[in-house]
């Protein structure tokens, strides 16, 4: 398992703002992981949810079959998990049709 990494006053990235809230108590938790670091806010944001993207092997997988580009709406439709993609589809149409 890996580790998250903050470093020390490392905060000077390429931004886009990204419209969203933050419960409360992960917040306080955000804000006192910046006073340790003295870091930035948006550089302990960014630093966790980059993290939180390499550890997900099911996003891993999409992102690279999707080559990195941000996926369409029918991207999306068409995704399968690759957890998912391992299970049988049983009573389905599909499943009566493999079967036969």
């Amino acid at each position: 398992m890996s580790k998250l990494k903050i470093e020390k006053g490392a905060s000077r990235v390429r931004r886009v703002p990204l419209k969203t809230t933050i419960d409360g108590a992960v917040a306080d938790d955000i804000e006192l992981m910046c006073q340790w670091s003295e870091n930035e806010t948006s550089y302990v944001v960014n630093q966790l949810l980059r993290f939180a993207l390499e550890q997900s092997e099911d996003f891993q997988e999409y992102k690279q079959s999707h080559g990195g580009h941000l996926p369409t709406t029918e991207d999306r439709k068409n995704f399968v998990p690759a957890s998912a993609a391992l299970k049988p589809e049983s009573g389905s149409a599909k499943a009566r049709e493999t079967a036969q």
